[in-house]
Order: C-alpha cells, then sequence, then structure tokens
C-alpha cells in the first residue's frame, strides 16, 4: 500500500474540531546534558548527527554515494523520531486511566498517524537497498525526571515536545531528501500532520498552537532545546519583528533544527 493510500485510510480527523481538555503547569524540570544525550544514542544515530550536517557539502568521489547517503541518513533519523513517537503513544493508551476517556480519542489517532510513518519509512528505506535502523530501547522518564505514564499532565508535556521536535526536525531534513521527489513529498506530507498533531496537543495544553518568542508554553526547562531559535525575526532579508512585532512575527515562521539537535534530543529518551 503506498503512502498517500495508508495516511488517507487512516485520517479520519473529524473529532479534532471539538473542544479538547486543558491542563495545569508543571514545576521546571533540569535541563539534561547533551553530552549524555549523544551518548545514549544507538549506534549509527550518533553518526547521523555529524554525516547529515555535512551532507550538503561533501564531496561525490563515487557519483550519487553522497547523495544516497543524505536521503538515507534522514530518513534514518525521521524513522527513529517516529519510533520514538508511535512507542510513546502505545504506551500511553495502554496506561489504564491515563488518558481520560474525552482525550483518548485524539491520542487514538495520533497513534495510528505514527504507525504508519514507521511503517513507511521502514518500507522506503528497505526499498533504497538500506536496512531500516532498530528501534532503540526507550526511557520516557528520562532517568526518573519524568513520569509520563501515571500523570497525565506530564504526558501531555512530553507530547508536545516530541510532536515540536518531529515538526522542525522534518523541515531539517528536506535539503537531504530533495534528490528523491517521491520521498520528498512523502516527507512534505508527513511533516504538515505532525505539524496539526502538534497544534492538538498544544491547544490541549491551553496554548497557542503556534510557537511565539522560542517559548514553548508553560514547558519544563528540559525541553528548551525543542524551542531554541524559534524567536528568529529575519527571513530572507525580510525583517518581521518590524513588520508586525517581535512575537507575531518569529511565530509567523517556523525555524528548522539539525540532524544534529534532533538526535541529541531524541537520545535524551534513548536506553
Amino acid at each position: 500500500m503506498n503512502i498517500l493510500k495508508l495516511l488517507d485510510k487512516l485520517s479520519d480527523d473529524s473529532f479534532f474540531t471539538r473542544q479538547t481538555s486543558r491542563s495545569g503547569s508543571l514545576s521546571d524540570i533540569s535541563a539534561f546534558g547533551k553530552k549524555a544525550a549523544v551518548a545514549a544514542l544507538p549506534l549509527g544515530l550518533a553518526g547521523l548527527m555529524t554525516t547529515t550536517a555535512k551532507a550538503e557539502t561533501l564531496t561525490d568521489t563515487v557519483p550519487g554515494t553522497t547523495m544516497k547517503s543524505a536521503l538515507t541518513d534522514a530518513l534514518q533519523l525521521a524513522l527513529t523520531l517516529e519510533y520514538l513517537e508511535d512507542e510513546y503513544y502505545r504506551l500511553g493508551l495502554n496506561a489504564g486511566t491515563l488518558i481520560p476517556t474525552a482525550d483518548r480519542t485524539v491520542f487514538m489517532q495520533i497513534s495510528k498517524h505514527e504507525a504508519a510513518h514507521v511503517a513507511f519509512l521502514k518500507s522506503t528505506l528497505t526499498s533504497l537497498g538500506t536496512a531500516p535502523a532498530a528501534k532503540p530501547t526507550f526511557d520516557f522518564t528520562a532517568g526518573g525526571s519524568f513520569t509520563p505514564f501515571t500523570n497525565y499532565q506530564q504526558f501531555l508535556i512530553l507530547a508536545q515536545a516530541f510532536e515540536d521536535t518531529g515538526v522542525r526536525a522534518y523541515k531539517g531534513q528536506a535539503g537531504n531528501v530533495m534528490s528523491n521527489k517521491t520521498v520528498l513529498q512523502a516527507a512534505l506530507q508527513i511533516h504538515s500532520v505532525e505539524a496539526r498533531h502538534a497544534s492538538q496537543v498544544r491547544r490541549m495544553r491551553a496554548n497557542k498552537g503556534w510557537i511565539e518568542l522560542a517559548n514553548g508554553g508553560n514547558m519544563p526547562a528540559a525541553t528548551n532545546a525543542v524551542y531554541a531559535g524559534e524567536d528568529v525575526t529575519l527571513q530572507a532579508g525580510f525583517n518581521t519583528a518590524t513588520a508586525f512585532g517581535a512575537a507575531a512575527g518569529s511565530a509567523a515562521y517556523d525555524e528548522v533544527l539539525s540532524g544534529t539537535d534532533a538526535a541529541a534530543i531524541a537520545g535524551l529518551f534513548i536506553v
């Protein structure tokens, strides 16, 4: 089944228009170091943190080699992020009464989307002659700092952080998948769905659906890396802050997240 049919089959989002629950705040949790995050990454993903950043500047000593490496490295990063989201929602939905009845339909649908993304990325990597990375072992407590499967407010906080990370990470890899128009189209389709997830979860936390001035919206300090750089107001030489004000100007343009930063964020939750 191709990606268009698969996503269409799982895209009954009519319920997203209803009012959703609000949540309270959570006290800030200490930020984690990038060194610990990188050390936790599985072999291959840690290497990807450097190869994706350099992919566009490498010289093809063998025609097509670098191009394919950039493409498959980007897909492996996306797969790791999708593995993380897929397992997170599965565990949340299986955690008894953690998710209120009124919100379960939302997360059941998001979970279906993430499963579809995993299936697509694995199939695509295989078709490109590259073995998909194995699913890492995740620790969603990040070493005991979070309790997302016993505290619904923390579950929502991490859901928002993961979705906002995914939106920025997909944009950050756009240049690395441009060599394959079919993959690029599917990646853009996944990116827009991740953005819809992020906006929905943000509103479930009584936040705006967009990000202003690198402020995630009542998020703990441990998630600062997810929003770093979102306060940029200069776009292709156009100063959006002068035209619309800093908050509105920054919110009008969502910033990319590098492969290095995306992998480091994921690494915080990988054993």
